[in-house]
């Protein structure tokens, strides 16, 4: 067990902070964005002041910093932004900036005994910080939890892993209450837990062991005045009881692989998307029995498959999601399980009522849709409509009430898509992994108002809070804001 020293760990360096406008001092502290996709998860603006419809490299821009690359999202709360990144290849590191100017304030790192394996478009900084006014959780998977106080000083850590998952890990941590929540579904040992968040100590940790590779940070949703954590993965939603871990409901029927995050509405209603390769109607994925398969590939007649053996198709191109132990072969029962969620995989977009206990997948599902489903942003739930943006520039907006499409178009950024819708002030803000961001008008019949191009790549999904939009590129973070009557 590794001891760290990160409580005198400084590191400075040259920050570019440009500021186009004083801010006004009652601006700061008066609303916070302190977790992936702001206040209880929902993407929609911190107060009614009013955003700009146009912004970019050089519009309305208050201040641009120089950041280390990383993909988690910018946090706000009170006087400082929380983000993470990854400086020199090889540090993991928790920045605080001055909300004001976007000048560094503090930076720790985290240690580590290896980097994980990641996916080709990942980071080894993809966890989303989550903070209140005394402490800062960060999240670097196997090298595990990380809580700082606001003045950077290292109160406890939580080691983790290995994990089993050449994709690395994606899911942010939740502080609610006196609780951190943190989700973690792996190719083996998956589970969710809840931690003291003053001692670190872990209150309760429930196996998730049934659920492989998935992404999805949890969702708090309060029925009846309880609290419940929801969490979307493999073929099945689950709700957990906050205070106990026990699984409260379910809902069956739903993708391979979860990117997305489920949304609480502003009605009370829960919104789950969920889309993953090879669940399309006319694009499935289709294996045959272990033992026809077997039959021709087990060269070595050892009852199980290498890679090597197999012949091109889907087993092969999945193997390490199929070999959930890691130990390079795929058994009887690591095929059979896989080949049944291929089979049973469905992508659909859900509107789910509150109140059910147990398996309410007929009795709560109010609407479901099944048609232009992102991979990886979840939706946005803006008035009476839910948003959906997936790759090539597809917007898909439906009715909240009935799940019915309003319209669905292509704008003008056309790439993939990574980083979350957000909205407010009758605006709606999409950000292509191309670094192209995309203003809409939000109504049924959605008008573009402006696109612009950053130039770099993004993957983080924007804050909006108190009129200001902080907008994370593959090597900045800016502040907009109103510099101008619109």
């Amino acid at each position: 067990m590794w001891q760290s020293s990160l409580g005198t760990l400084e590191r400075p360096w040259a920050w570019k902070a440009i500021l186009a406008v004083s801010l006004a001092p009652d601006w700061l502290s008066a609303g916070d964005w302190p977790q992936f996709r702001g206040p209880e998860g929902r993407a929609l603006a911190v107060s009614s002041r009013p955003l700009p419809s146009e912004l970019g490299p050089s519009q309305n821009v208050i201040w641009r910093t120089d950041l280390p690359p990383g993909h988690s999202s910018p946090v706000v709360v009170g006087d400082r932004i929380y983000l993470t990144g990854v400086r020199d290849k090889q540090k993991l590191v928790t920045l605080a900036l001055d909300r004001a100017s976007g000048q560094l304030v503090w930076e720790r790192e985290a240690e580590f005994e290896k980097l994980e394996e990641i996916h080709p478009t990942g980071s080894h900084a993809t966890p989303t910080v989550a903070a209140d006014g005394g402490r800062v959780v960060s999240f670097f998977g196997s090298a595990g939890l990380f809580c700082h106080d606001t003045e950077g000083r290292l109160l406890w850590q939580i080691p983790l892993g290995p994990f089993k998952n050449d994709f690395g890990s994606g899911t942010s941590p939740l502080i609610v209450g006196d609780r951190v929540i943190l989700c973690q579904d792996h190719d083996t040992d998956s589970f969710l837990m809840s931690v003291d968040k003053q001692t670190g100590r872990i209150v309760w940790r429930i196996d998730r062991g049934e659920f492989p590779r998935n992404y999805c940070t949890p969702a708090i949703w309060t029925v009846n005045g309880r609290r419940q954590i929801v969490v979307a993965a493999t073929l099945r939603i689950v709700a957990y009881d906050f205070e106990t871990g026990e699984e409260v409901w379910t809902v069956r029927g739903i993708a391979r692989i979860v990117n997305m995050s489920p949304c609480v509405g502003t009605d009370g209603n829960l919104y789950v998307a969920t889309w993953s390769p090879g669940a399309e109607a006319n694009d499935r994925i289709n294996t045959p029995p272990f033992d026809e398969l077997a039959a021709e590939a087990d060269q070595d007649k050892n009852g199980t498959l290498a890679k090597e053996e197999l012949p091109e198709g889907p087993a092969r191109q999945r193997f390490t999601q199929i070999d959930r132990n890691k130990d390079g072969q795929i058994t009887r029962e690591e095929y059979d399980s896989m080949r049944t969620v291929f089979q049973q995989a469905r992508n659909v977009v859900l509107a789910i009522k509150p109140g059910g206990q147990g398996d309410i997948t007929r009795s709560h599902v109010l609407w479901e849709y099944t048609r232009v489903i992102p991979y990886c942003p979840s939706p946005v739930v803006y008035g009476d409509h839910l948003y959906l943006i997936k790759n090539g520039g597809i917007l898909t907006v439906l009715d909240l009430h009935t799940g019915k499409a309003l319209k669905e178009g292509r704008i003008d950024a056309t790439g993939d898509y990574y980083s979350s819708p957000v909205a407010g002030d009758g605006k709606v803000y999409l950000l292509s992994q191309r670094g192209q961001l995309t203003v809409l008008a939000a109504r049924e019949g959605w008008e573009q108002l402006s696109h612009s191009d950053f130039g770099e790549d993004a993957y983080a999904t924007p804050a909006l809070v108190d009129g200001r939009i902080y907008l994370r590129t593959a090597n900045h973070l800016y502040c907009f804001g109103l510099t101008q009557s619109e």
